[in-house]
């Protein structure tokens, strides 16, 4: 091991993945060790020990409650599923109403990951004219962040009696997620100098002494695929244009496992106008409250706990639904 943490950034590589493979050991000694318990306490159960009898069903529950956590770790299987997520949210049509519900969505998102313990970094945020925000790029440093919010890549619709009427009257509103997963070094994505237009601008922000006032703030055009990044949050133009260019590498990656998923017919692209009929998921405020994901039909009647970050199990759902639409796409596919 000399030397060893002498290359830092592989070293770090290098224990995240040991980690990883850590906890699939752990996962699988614990399923077997809760099943041989279960077992003797079976067997001393069928000669009347009534203590035994209550053991069993404890260790019964706990074991279905670790499986479920080993089956979405295999549900979550894809090699970039371990990864960080650099996450792009946008306001839609609408106005303050949207740009409000943007900021929800970047609230829910947050406290999901802070409720996991991962780590939240800001990239760039664009705020609303009265409200709220109109754009935000950020990234959660987390094991299988990408895996998990993978999930949340769409249109999400809200409705709701909106606190800017002063009417009372009733509004639906559409913000946009986008989620791609942090790419290694080692993974080559061919950018050329030629194909990017870079714009120098002065940072924004909600005034005062922490904004940065010089013409840091970095965008990035893709001039191919007409993808832009930007990046304001660091202290230094240098710095900005690092975290650009790591986003534009994350999002140029996706784009190709996107193209590579629909030329082989394994799911359907979600990439869909901010709008009607277009959302992957409803969150309806008034008159009733109920947020239902239009994929996989799985829903809550808890939508403030949802809008709180309470996201496992829509996760999940979404997980098992991807799996199953994979299967049903093959056997179209040879038939």
């Amino acid at each position: 091991m000399a030397g060893f943490w002498d290359d830092n950034t592989n070293a770090t590589k290098v224990q995240k993945e040991k980690n990883i493979l850590l906890e699939v050991v752990n996962t699988y000694d614990t399923l077997e060790e809760g099943f041989d318990e279960f077992e003797i306490l079976v067997e001393y159960a069928g000669e009347g020990d009534a203590e035994s009898a209550e053991g069993a069903i404890k260790v019964a529950e706990e074991f279905v409650q670790n499986f479920n956590k080993a089956e979405l770790k295999v549900l979550l299987s894809d090699d970039v599923d371990p990864n960080n997520a650099i996450i792009n949210i946008n306001a839609g049509a609408g106005g303050t109403e949207s740009c409000d519900w943007a900021s929800m969505l970047y609230r829910m998102l947050t406290r999901w990951a802070e409720q996991k313990g991962f780590k939240v970094q800001v990239l760039d945020m664009q705020d609303g004219d009265s409200a709220g925000i109109k754009s935000a790029t950020f990234q959660i440093d987390g094991s299988y962040a990408y895996g998990n919010l993978k999930s949340e890549t769409g249109v999400h619709r809200l409705v709701r009696i909106s606190p800017f009427d002063s009417a009372n009257r009733r509004h639906t509103s559409f913000a946009s997620v986008y989620v791609s997963p942090e790419i290694d070094d080692d993974i080559e994505i061919d950018i050329q100098d030629k194909d990017l237009k870079i714009d120098v601008y002065r940072s924004g922000g909600a005034g005062g002494q922490s904004v940065n006032t010089t013409d840091s703030a970095v965008r990035i055009t893709h001039l191919p695929t007409n993808l832009v990044v930007t990046c304001q949050n660091e202290r230094s133009q240098l710095q900005n244009k690092a975290q650009a260019m790591k986003v534009l590498r994350s999002r140029l990656y996706d784009l190709e496992l996107e193209k590579r998923r629909e030329k082989e017919n394994e799911a359907e692209s979600q990439k869909k106008d901010i709008g009607w009929g277009a959302q992957i998921r409803s969150y309806v405020l008034h008159p009733y409250k109920m947020v239902k994901d239009h994929r996989t039909n799985f829903e809550s009647s808890q939508a403030e706990k949802v809008l709180d970050g309470s996201l496992d199990d829509f996760m999940d759902a979404y997980l098992r639904w991807s799996v199953g639409a994979t299967s049903d796409n093959n056997s179209e596919s040879e038939s």
